[in-house]
């Protein structure tokens, strides 16, 4: 009798031993393709931010070289500015010559 209850509780372990290693390596599994699709994600991600990176840096040097036109145009701009008041200027002491006379 005893013999029997050892060997039912032996079996009874063994098919729980079994079941458990099988939930467990189904678990592992599970686990692994949710590790491999956050590796992959993560990968992506990396990419995506490499490529986001190269387009700010590209955006960055685009904005350099407008600052370097926008001012070469204010430089530009007070000369024309300075001119124009000079031109004025002779402009109006030539028309006060000539109405001096």
């Amino acid at each position: 009798m005893m013999i029997k209850n050892v060997l039912k509780v032996s079996a009874l372990v063994l098919v729980i031993g079994l079941a458990t290693g099988c939930v467990s390596t189904a678990q592992v599994e599970a686990a692994q393709a949710t590790a491999d699709a956050a590796a992959a994600d993560a990968a992506s991600a990396v990419s995506i931010a490499e490529a986001a990176r190269a387009e700010a840096t590209a955006a960055a040097v685009l904005a350099a070289e407008a600052q370097i036109v926008a001012d070469e145009a204010l430089i530009v701009g007070a000369a024309a500015v300075a001119c124009c008041e000079a031109n004025r200027e002779t402009m109006d002491r030539m028309f006060q010559k000539s109405m001096a006379k």
